[in-house]
């Protein structure tokens, strides 16, 4: 996913809603839970199926290595959860296969916001 020069991703700036989970890991988890969740992992590729996905970021808190943030970037709500719905399936056995990776997780929330004209 390209940086812009004000260090927010591409998608970000073109978002037009967001849902934002928090995750903790444990030391020994840490690698296969970013290869899980990071921009090309399997929550992201899965999610490029649907039309309106604009990309995923995963962010790692400065002071404490175990927890995490993903930003999951759609263009609108109504196109996330007709994505979500239509595939909740395949959903529900993705987050079966990675719960393993967690100690926690808890949706911190889904945003919407007008997407900037760029």
């Amino acid at each position: 996913m390209p940086i812009k020069p004000n260090g927010r991703s591409h998608a970000g700036t073109k978002a037009g809603f967001v849902v934002v989970w928090e995750f903790r890991v444990t030391p020994r988890k840490r690698r296969g839970f970013e290869r899980a969740y990071g921009p090309d992992g399997e929550w992201a590729t899965f999610f490029r199926k649907g039309k309106g996905f604009l990309g995923t970021e995963l962010i790692r808190d400065a002071h404490n290595a175990g927890r995490y943030l993903t930003l999951d970037f759609w263009k609108s709500r109504k196109l996330y959860e007709r994505f979500k719905n239509q595939n909740r399936e395949t959903y529900e056995l993705i987050d079966q296969r990675c719960e393993s990776l967690t100690t926690q997780e808890s949706e911190i929330g889904q945003f919407s916001r007008r997407a900037s004209k760029e």
